[in-house]
């Protein structure tokens, strides 16, 4: 064998070893953090959130002093059963499709007259996103084990879903990137974390149906808002609008191709 066969020979056991061997310390990582979730499930501190967010939604707040008890999810005043599970969708008091936070700040606006201005500008984490994100745990809560069932008959629905795809697609930013550039293929993964292909059913079920979330690395409930903001984040974007139609359009899209499958929110996240 000549010196230069000998080297590409090197090379080649190099780099087949390189290959397994990361693909087996990835799969023992996602293996461990699948333990680590199943270790920590019973005690998930979104729990602490859901017990607060009740007597948020029992308390009369704002200047008028309202509870939101009497707030239209979807499916009739004050019901939270089941709610989640059909959102985002469209509502004909403010001829829009709205998601869960966006359909809280209607409420809360025309029920306690908390000006939603006062909510899309705070931080998130503190202050009226703190409460938001308490009150978003206990409805979804509410819909845990439940089948996604989001509709897309309204032609704003429709829309919205076509918009959601759009957005979803659309590259841009310094990297050139896009939600699907993360999203849009199978055995994706970042930080040894396997990435949902959010185009599939499976994919959908397994990013829609597990968020909102607590995050373990933050010590802070996310709501599907606060994810879509870091997600642009990432991309280097700049941050979208809190309850801007481009978000509901991206939570649309996904939710649509997750319908049939399982909610399992509050999720437990790394």
């Amino acid at each position: 064998m000549t010196p230069a066969l000998a080297l590409l020979k090197k090379y080649l056991i190099l780099s087949i070893f390189l290959v397994f061997g990361q693909s087996s310390f990835a799969q023992t990582a996602a293996d461990d953090i699948a333990k680590y979730r199943e270790m920590i499930a019973d005690g998930n501190p979104s729990e602490l959130y859901e017990m607060s967010g009740e007597e948020l939604w029992k308390k009369p707040s704002g200047p008028k002093s309202a509870t939101l008890e009497k707030c239209d999810l979807g499916l009739g005043p004050g019901v939270v059963d089941g709610a989640a599970a059909i959102l985002p969708r469209y509502f004909k008091d403010t001829n829009r499709v709205q998601d869960l936070e966006s359909r809280l700040m209607t409420c809360m606006d025309k029920l306690q007259g908390i000006p939603s201005d006062s909510i899309i500008d705070a931080k998130f984490g503190a202050g009226p996103k703190k409460d938001m994100d308490a009150i978003v745990a206990y409805i979804v809560t509410h819909s845990k084990g439940m089948k996604i069932n989001v509709s897309a008959v309204h032609p704003k629905e429709k829309e919205m879903y076509e918009m959601g795809k759009r957005a979803f697609y659309y590259q841009g930013g310094p990297f050139d990137f896009s939600c699907a550039s993360c999203h849009g293929a199978n055995g994706k993964r970042i930080r040894l974390q396997d990435l949902p292909n959010l185009t599939t059913y499976e994919g959908a079920v397994a990013g829609w149906g597990y968020w909102p979330a607590y995050r373990v690395s933050s010590g802070q409930f996310w709501t599907m808002q606060q994810r879509l903001n870091d997600c642009f984040r990432q991309q280097r974007f700049p941050f979208p609008i809190y309850g801007s139609d481009v978000t509901i359009a991206l939570s649309m899209y996904m939710a649509k191709n997750a319908n049939g499958g399982t909610i399992q929110t509050p999720g437990l996240k790394r």
